[in-house]
């Protein structure tokens, strides 16, 4: 027996993590032609977006896929980028060693995490046609570009490299590239039309990139461009510190014994977030520690102690420790105004609405929900609506169904809200698009793939929150668009019929044809209100105007409010009727009281912002009277607006007194309404403007 206990023992050895992945290739999203294709563009692209940012340079990326043998399948992928370039001494560990990056051991927002992505390219590209990859590099501060052949020895985990050299690098122009990277690789894989496709997915990455410009040049020739909608980067993401909420025993078992601290006190206040000098002293008393014990020097049962009053299980005072949420500058959102503008380059819509929730915690990692609707124009009405999921900035493009932000969408019962839905579950029908992205330090995937989110109970109701706050404003939209329509068909009525009869009236009696004004205040009896937002070319600001006429026989008083991009650093001008803020990006006036037949008109500028930033502005009004055109303001729709403002100043503020922090809120939702509606043949009773039109 011991001769065969011998026999197995010497048969067992250590298998290399690339060689584990070479053969476990689908882990990495390698487990068919097409998929293969995509992961491969993928992994390249997302690279270059996050190199380009990390320097701070707008990121101009150009992806070329031709087939080299059709009936063997093999395809080569060129990506090329304008970021910093890689040093050439850094090359081969960059694309030829698995697990090496920048990203796996920082807390903070970032596309790739484990340091698998492209050197998964490199091993597929060698294992399907046996071909290195060729890689081209060019920093600033080089006049030349660096040229290497990378392979991968999967025993070793390293890289193989051949025909290295350096060469001038001149462009299609005749100018010298100045930085960039250039990725040409072989494999064998498809390329395929549809959803799941390369175009697709640059697509989608362009939406929630929009600071990027994207050109693909496709198998067939045809280029497809993505142009940049704005000149804004992303926000400049840090790094921080462990949460207290998110530790683990093993890994709090390796930081004290890794700490040159000497005392515990210090260890909890300089090796994690949201731990106060207060917090370190009741945190020490809660796991019945001595502050000045040093950390290499603690047992198991002491470590495991104060793992349990981390996690609230060990009491001070009774009471569970509080902690200050972790940081929030380790995120960086895309924001709803650049939601929007992606959504609207590449889908064709009349309605459109985004929204962006304040920052939460889950785990002791923080977090953010934002999500886009968008509805009409060309999408088919009879078919599932267009899901589109992201996870920091990256798109899903598989496992639709396995994910928890498709869960979260089906979670909601979107009959209510306009949408086709059987029995309320499952993805809704209509012609709309609904857009998810979740920004993490810790996106909790369900493989290697990268390609849907496991379930997490906290996450999944942030998403659902969103989805329910988007719905209604879309029920809103619907409804202002059915009682616009009908006051449309009713005034247009008016005018076909009134002056008719009229005319015919006054030719029978022989007298002059009658004011017609006062009747027609009569039979609207409405309040209605118009609503231009325009571009204005020589001031280069967003020209506000809301008209508000009062069709009725009485006297009316309103307060009219109006959203506003503040948050995007916008700010007010020429704003004559004056009004006061009455939260972030809400602005109100209250009116002098509308006589019968009257009208006002409120007008401002929006300075600070490009074109496209702002395309409409979302009304809403108090009084007794309804407004056509004009939404009934919520006050519980103002609260939240100011409870998300409260809970971004805390978060902003470096203030240890802070105890807790509340972290669910919702954002103002921001509307895109139809084209407005033609000029019809009356004056209205009194004032300059004519009722869904011009001046006159």
């Amino acid at each position: 027996m011991s001769g065969i206990a011998q026999k197995l023992a010497s048969n067992q050895k250590q298998v290399a993590i690339s060689e584990f992945f070479e053969k476990n290739k689908h882990f990495l999203g390698f487990d068919s032609p097409v998929r293969s294709l995509i992961t491969a563009v993928k992994e390249a692209v997302d690279n270059s977006l996050d190199a380009c940012e990390e320097a701070r340079i707008l990121p101009s990326i150009k992806v070329k896929v031709t087939k080299i043998d059709t009936k063997k399948d093999i395809i080569e992928l060129v990506c090329e980028d304008n970021g910093p370039g890689i040093p050439q001494k850094s090359i081969e560990k960059v694309f030829g060693q698995l697990l090496f990056g920048s990203r796996f051991h920082a807390i903070r927002q970032s596309r790739g995490q484990q340091g698998i992505g492209i050197t998964g390219v490199v091993m597929y590209s060698q294992l399907t046609t046996g071909k290195p990859t060729h890689v081209k590099s060019k920093i600033a501060t080089e006049s030349t570009a660096a040229v290497v052949d990378i392979g991968l020895d999967t025993r070793k985990n390293k890289a193989t490299k051949s025909n290295s050299g350096r060469e001038l690098w001149q462009l299609d122009n005749g100018e010298m590239k100045k930085h960039g990277l250039e990725v040409t690789t072989r494999m064998k894989a498809k390329y395929q039309k549809g959803r799941q496709s390369v175009w697709q997915y640059l697509r989608m990455t362009s939406i929630v990139n929009p600071h990027a410009e994207i050109t693909f040049t496709d198998p067939d020739g045809e280029i497809h461009h993505w142009p940049r909608v704005t000149e804004r980067l992303p926000g400049k993401v840090e790094s921080i510190k462990p949460h207290p909420h998110g530790i683990e025993l093993g890994q709090l078992q390796r930081m004290l014994t890794e700490s040159t601290d000497s005392r515990l006190s210090v260890f909890l206040r300089t090796n994690f977030s949201g731990v106060s000098t207060r917090a370190a002293k009741e945190l020490c008393a809660a796991a019945e520690l001595d502050v000045k014990v040093k950390p290499k020097q603690m047992s198991p049962d002491q470590i495991r102690s104060l793992l349990e009053a981390f996690q609230g299980e060990k009491m001070f005072n009774g009471k569970p420790v509080k902690l200050l949420n972790p940081p929030t500058n380790c995120l960086s959102p895309i924001e709803e105004m650049l939601i929007k503008k992606g959504l609207s380059k590449t889908i064709d819509s009349r309605y459109a609405t985004t929204m962006t929730r304040a920052p939460n915690v889950s785990q002791g990692n923080p977090y953010q929900v934002e999500v886009g609707l968008i509805f009409g124009g060309d999408m088919a009405g009879d078919k599932a609506v267009e899901v589109l999921r992201f996870a920091n900035r990256v798109p899903l493009m598989y496992q639709q169904g396995g994910c928890l932000l498709t869960k979260a969408i089906e979670s909601v019962d979107w009959r209510q809200y306009g949408l086709d839905q059987a029995g309320g579950k499952g993805v809704p029908k209509g012609p709309a698009a609904i857009l998810v992205h979740l920004a993490s330090t810790n996106v909790q995937f369900t493989s290697e793939a990268k390609e849907a989110l496991a379930d997490n109970g906290e996450v999944m109701e942030e998403v659902r929150k969103a989805m329910l706050e988007m719905g209604r404003g879309l029920r809103k939209h619907l409804e202002k668009k059915k009682k616009m329509a009908k006051t449309k068909e009713k005034f247009e009525l008016i005018n076909d019929i009134l002056p008719a009869i009229a005319a015919k009236s006054a030719q029978i009696l022989d007298k002059p044809i009658p004011d017609l004004a006062g009747s027609i205040t009569k039979i609207m009896s409405a309040v209605i209100c118009e609503t231009s937002t325009e571009w204005n070319k020589e001031t280069k600001t967003a020209d506000v105007s809301i008209k508000i006429y009062n069709y009725t026989a009485r006297a009316r008083a309103y307060t009219m409010l109006a959203t506003w991009p503040e948050k995007s650093g916008a700010s007010m001008i020429n704003n004559q009727t004056g009004g006061r803020k009455e939260a972030t990006g809400v602005w109100a006036w209250k009116l002098e009281t509308l006589q019968p037949g009257e009208n006002i008109t409120i007008s401002y500028s929006l300075d600070g912002l490009e074109k496209g930033d702002w395309t409409e502005t979302d009304v809403f009004y108090r009084g007794s009277q309804e407004i056509i055109g004009a939404m009934k303001m919520d006050e519980k729709y103002l609260e939240e607006i100011r409870n998300q403002e409260k809970i971004l100043n805390e978060l902003n503020s470096v203030n240890e007194s802070q105890d807790s922090v509340e972290m669910e809120s919702v954002a103002p939702t921001k509307i895109i309404e139809q084209p407005p509606i033609p000029e019809p043949a009356v004056k209205p009773p009194t004032g300059q403007s004519t009722l869904f039109g011009g001046d006159q």
